[in-house]
């Protein structure tokens, strides 16, 4: 009998499942050596604040908590969601005090327009374009009207390379790229209003390969 073919979500949570603990110690540190990624959520973390808004905010994707503890320390009440539950074990380790759940981003546990913000920071990248839209509707559903929400991706034509090692360990992963114009039209779309977008190229020191973007969106 032929076993089943894992889904991509199956092979995606143990993947991260494997690599969590050399994964956070890679990247636990990483942003010191991103400045774009630093202003971007500086700005984001501004922009919430700027709603006067009392509801959380939260990271969907968060991995081992790196974005969600930068975030913390700038002040917001900030908690994490991801798929894998190695990563949340990680991130809870690294991060006490801070809350970390084990969750989909296209079945978010928390009710309709409870959020002040929202994150997905690179947490995109194994979504297949054409699943878009349905993230973006349930970010849209949980963010509060005024909401803001920060998304970071890699820059390409709606295509996708395959690894199958990273992190020193033999996984499998589907890594894809967006244009950015196409990923503005399905926020667009989901009801968000684009505020604010920002395109760099590849850094060689940091081994990227591809340019990355940044996007500020508001929910209507």
């Amino acid at each position: 009998m032929t076993s089943p073919i894992p889904s991509p979500l199956t092979t995606t949570r143990a993947s991260y499942d494997t690599a969590a603990v050399s994964y956070d110690r890679l990247l636990r540190d990483s942003l010191a050596e991103l400045p774009y990624d630093r202003a971007v959520l500086d700005l984001f973390t501004g922009q919430v604040r700027g709603t006067g808004m009392d509801g959380p905010v939260a990271d969907l994707g968060c991995g081992t908590g790196r974005v969600t503890s930068y975030l913390r320390a700038l002040g917001l009440d900030v908690f994490g969601i991801d798929l894998s539950p190695g990563m949340v074990a990680v991130a809870r380790e690294a991060c006490p005090g801070v809350r970390f759940e084990v969750g989909t981003m296209t079945d978010l546990a928390l009710p309709d327009a409870s959020l002040a913000g929202a994150v997905a920071w690179y947490s995109l990248v194994h979504t297949p374009p054409h699943e878009l839209p349905r993230h973006f509707a349930e970010f849209y559903r949980a963010l509060a009207p005024g909401g803001q929400l920060a998304l970071a991706y890699k820059v390409g034509e709606d295509n996708s390379v395959h690894l199958d090692r990273a992190y020193g360990h033999d996984l499998s992963l589907d890594v894809y790229r967006f244009a950015p114009d196409r990923l503005a039209q399905a926020l667009t779309a989901a009801g968000f209003t684009e505020t604010a977008r920002l395109t760099r190229e590849p850094d060689p020191a940091l081994r990227e390969k591809t340019p990355q973007a940044y996007v500020l969106a508001r929910r209507e």
